[in-house]
């Protein structure tokens, strides 16, 4: 549900803001809403389930989530919609890690990397199917189907999970939950968000609420380095390569996200594609990944992750700079398909090492801390680039109803968000060393979701 959903509203967005008389504005907080609150609670839902139950607050997630759902289905305006996606963004955080903790905790060891596996395989099937069933829905019955369909799936998975799914904790003692943390840093991320959608006004009160996010920033840095429990220990970060390979995700998540967004309303709004056309055209990536990641994470293990780690986001940067060829009556063989093709395999290239770097950088039991704050940083990365990357390109609030404006705003914003990918490639080759021999093999090589890295269930997380 989580990972379908992420792919599928990109396709849905020029319907949508037709059909609410929304503003681009709007459309940068329907896929931001949800990814704020993602991001911001998942290191907190994750501790949950280790509480009070991972089948537990998993069901809870589920039930949460196709809630939120029906609301978004029937949302009336893009005020609602929004405030429904953030709702979505909350049981997403409650069920995306309890997911895969739950394999971790219900299999056997010597069973579980093939079960991992499976999992990270249906979420990047799930990434694969989203842009083209998304585009089918939002052709056929409407673009309010692309979230009533949650509805459904979370039908089957309840029953399921109640009667099959035995239920797991963590028995040792938990002293508190850090709410603070997360409010902070939710709020700190919300703040910094809300500047840079509604900076084109210019307006005192944008600039009043940087300086509050900023400042909700430096709070989260100072309360998370005062507790006893805190979601997110500042210690992890004294491994350079952990700090450093995070560099890079950050670089290399907010490229994706923009590139995901913007492409989407390219191929629609200047290409001339349908909301199908659209979806099923972005279908490469994917699936290059899910037939290719498990070699990659292979090849990295066996030459060191630098070269991965510099040669992918080059690639994926070539890819983006090909995406000029896309304008009006533009050939998807031959302008669309070689640049998706060479971003691709880029992400091959990159995202299986990327995170099994992650995890070779710290201490086997803090590897479930280390994917979390790894999968937060390339959602905060994800929501920061949505919010500033129209901004940066010029991209006015009507800009989507024009073709004309539109199409000058993405040649604009592609050099930018391959100048970004380019940083994460210096970054790596100037800082990312081969892991130690003794760390662990992850079993999250696997991975087909392009908008943020596998979890990798572990020690508590909060």
């Amino acid at each position: 549900m989580a990972m379908l959903d992420s792919t599928v509203v990109n396709v849905a967005l020029p319907r949508i803001g037709r059909d609410l008389d929304a503003d681009l504005a709007a459309l940068q907080w329907t896929v931001n809403a949800y990814t704020l609150t993602l991001a911001g609670l998942i290191l907190l839902g994750g501790s949950l389930g280790d509480r009070f139950g991972r089948r537990r607050v998993f069901v809870i997630g589920v039930v949460w989530f196709a809630v939120a759902s029906l609301l978004c289905g029937l949302a009336p305006s893009g005020g609602v919609l929004i405030a429904a996606r953030a709702l979505q963004g909350i049981g997403g955080a409650l069920l995306t890690p309890g997911s895969l903790s739950l394999i971790q905790a219900s299999f056997h060891p010597d069973d579980r990397a093939r079960a991992v596996g499976l999992w990270s395989g249906f979420g990047g099937v799930g990434a694969a199917v989203g842009p083209f069933l998304g585009g089918w829905l939002v052709d056929g019955p409407g673009w309010r189907w692309v979230f009533l369909l949650n509805i459904p799936v979370a039908l089957v998975c309840v029953p399921i999970a109640l009667r099959h799914v035995p239920e797991s904790a963590d028995g040792r003692t938990h002293r508190g939950f850090d709410v603070l943390g997360a409010a902070l840093g939710a709020l700190s991320l919300a703040l910094v968000t809300y500047a840079l959608i509604e900076a084109r006004s210019g307006s005192a009160l944008v600039w009043v609420t940087a300086v509050a996010g900023v400042a909700a920033g430096v709070a989260f840095v100072y309360v998370e380095r005062g507790r006893r429990d805190p979601m997110m220990p500042l210690d992890i970060f004294a491994s350079r390569q952990f700090t450093a390979v995070n560099a890079v995700t950050l670089c290399v998540y907010a490229a994706f996200s923009g590139f995901f967004f913007l492409a989407a309303l390219q191929l629609q709004v200047v290409a001339g594609y349908s909301a199908l056309g659209a979806g099923t055209a972005l279908l490469p990536t994917t699936v290059l990944m899910l037939l290719f990641s498990a070699r990659s994470g292979e090849l990295a293990q066996r030459i060191g992750p630098r070269i991965p780690l510099t040669v992918g986001p080059l690639l994926c940067a070539a890819g983006m700079l090909l995406m000029l060829r896309v304008g009006e009556g533009a050939s998807y063989v031959a302008d669309v398909l070689p640049a998706l093709v060479v971003m691709g395999l880029g992400m091959v290239t990159l995202v299986a090492p990327l995170t099994a770097t992650v995890l070779a950088s710290v201490d086997t039991g803090r590897a479930g801390l280390a994917s979390g704050i790894n999968n937060a940083a390339a959602r905060a990365a994800g929501l920061i680039a949505v919010a500033a990357l129209p901004l940066l390109a010029g991209m006015g609030s009507e800009a989507y109803r024009s073709a004309d404006a539109f199409d000058s705003a993405f040649r604009r914003a592609m050099p930018m968000c391959a100048g970004v990918l380019v940083l994460g490639a210096v970054v790596a080759f100037a800082t990312v060393r081969r892991p130690a021999p003794d760390c662990r093999r992850p079993e999250c090589r696997t991975h087909g979701w392009v908008t943020a890295p596998p979890l990798e269930a572990g020690k508590r997380a909060v």
